[in-house]
């Protein structure tokens, strides 16, 4: 049981993960913030649209690097994309109100801000979760059954 979790929590896919995470980060970043500081644009519109152009990144690289998933299947572009939206409503509805709650007295830029960082802290976790066990599992013989890779 030990060797299990330690295999699921130190897995070579969390530092692949972590690498294209990281760049995603970045360009996420750069598009959500300066939507929002620069654009004047909104704190759906300007995270929504980061999350939107950063999947693209996301998805190929997570894909064919990280979770080395050689399958061609719209099946897969589908799954990442639905695993791409619950984890983005789940972690922005969390992170807004939890901020703006705990600092009620900080002018609202502030407290936009500091909850878009904070949602895509959760959003990482919550998709490299879904990414590793639902989007990009393979299958695989072992003592001839078929079993799913994690």
């Amino acid at each position: 049981m030990r060797d299990k979790i330690r295999s699921l929590v130190f897995h070579k896919s969390i530092v692949k993960f972590a690498i294209v995470g990281y760049a995603n980060v970045l360009i996420g970043a750069a598009i959500m913030f300066g939507l929002y500081n620069l654009a004047g644009c909104g704190y759906w519109l300007s995270s929504a649209s980061s999350y939107l152009l950063a999947s693209v990144f996301s998805y190929f690289a997570n894909k064919r690097w990280t979770f080395e998933n050689k399958e061609r299947s719209n099946r897969a572009i589908a799954l990442f994309a639905l695993n791409i939206a619950i984890c983005y409503f789940i972690a922005y509805s969390l992170a807004k109100p939890i901020i703006y709650y705990l600092l009620s007295g900080f002018e609202q830029s502030a407290r936009d801000n500091i909850a878009m960082f904070v949602g895509m802290c959760i959003f990482t976790a919550l998709n490299y979760i879904g990414q590793r066990f639902f989007v990009f599992r393979t299958q695989r013989k072992e003592n001839g059954q078929d079993s799913l890779q994690v």
